[in-house]
């Protein structure tokens, strides 16, 4: 298979682009394509403008790895940036994994539990407030505990739990609450995972992948799977996405055979949303056994040590997927000129 896709790599006229913020976390991508010998070009944010109506792009195919919670890395404003780049990109006729549809539902939280009541899915209630001031008629309305959670967050950014109204109309009056960089908050009902697990499945092409489950300590809302370095052995994982010095965390993590319903709701999920590659996380809640799910990715860093934890490299499989996609483009591009080139004049 990988002798395939090597022939693909090389037919291919115009580079892959891989579109990134995060100097750590595509490492393992970047490896898996070299091992291919495709033509590939890191296209970094930092650096990075555009000139509006610029023809042609450069690319065979564009891979959006930009992440929500670049505002943590001072880059919150590439994020509103990044909208405008796609939405050119696309208009140029470029494949775009992860497009301009995929990323402005992976930015918006409030958009997530849209599509998801959209699908007729379970999630966990919320109300959408933009003014601090609001958050207390929406506790009243969700009733506690609860968290306020930033429209735009990433890695559980800037989520807190309040366990009474007291506690919440204290945040008010100190306004200590983070709204985040659209100012956008939700107040949402907190949910007690059963067994303190929270299963993730990834899509990869809009199909599922794969799933973890991950055992949690309730006293984090930052699910990195890639910095989760134990698994439910007591085994440490190698991680190979994150910085080396990443924190750790205390969470573990083991493979998990999704039910054949929870494939087919993140499948729909993915597909509705437009993102090509991402991952989908939901919870068994405890209270009532209600099947939540409560978090849209677009960025995935897949999980550490993957060849011990789900037995195959997903970097590997993601490679390929890539280079498939940047060769269908480009035969799809050659047919359409060929065709208007052939129209009556």
């Amino acid at each position: 298979m990988t002798q395939t896709f090597v022939e693909h790599a090389k037919a291919l006229e115009k580079p892959i682009g891989i579109y990134y913020e995060h100097p750590e976390w595509f490492r393992p991508l970047f490896q898996q394509l070299d091992a291919r010998g495709v033509a590939w070009k890191r296209i970094d944010i930092r650096d990075h403008s555009y000139t509006v109506g610029a023809g042609e792009a450069p690319f065979s195919l564009v891979f959006n790895r930009m992440s929500p919670s670049a505002w943590q890395r001072g880059l919150g404003d590439a994020i509103f940036y990044t909208l405008g780049y796609l939405a050119q990109l696309e208009a140029q006729g470029v494949r775009v994994i992860n497009g301009f549809k995929g990323f402005s539902t992976e930015v918006s939280k409030a958009r997530q539990l849209q599509l998801l009541e959209s699908l007729g899915l379970g999630y966990p209630k919320a109300v959408v407030i933009h003014n601090p001031a609001q958050a207390i008629a929406a506790g009243k309305q969700i009733g506690f505990p609860l968290v306020v959670k930033p429209n735009i967050g990433g890695s559980g950014a800037g989520i807190v739990r309040f366990s009474d109204a007291a506690e919440l109309e204290r945040a008010v009056a100190s306004n200590s609450l983070f709204f985040g960089i659209d100012s956008t908050a939700l107040v949402q009902e907190f949910f007690p995972a059963r067994g303190s697990v929270i299963t993730r499945a990834e899509i990869l092409g809009g199909k599922y992948l794969y799933s973890i489950q991950i055992h949690t300590t309730g006293e984090t809302f930052d699910l990195c799977p890639a910095d989760i370095c134990m698994n439910t052995k007591g085994q440490e994982l190698t991680r190979s996405a994150c910085a080396i010095d990443a924190p750790k965390t205390g969470l573990k993590v083991e493979g998990y055979e999704a039910p054949a319903q929870m494939r087919k709701d993140v499948e729909r999920i993915m597909q509705t949303a437009g993102i090509d590659v991402g991952g989908v996380e939901s919870v068994i809640d405890d209270r009532d056994g209600r099947l939540l799910y409560y978090d849209i990715n677009a960025l995935s860093n897949f999980v550490a040590d993957p060849e011990r934890v789900i037995g195959f490299n997903p970097y590997a499989r993601l490679a390929d997927y890539l280079i498939d996609e940047a060769q269908r483009n480009e035969s799809r591009q050659k047919t359409a000129q060929l065709m208007k080139a052939g129209e009556p004049r």
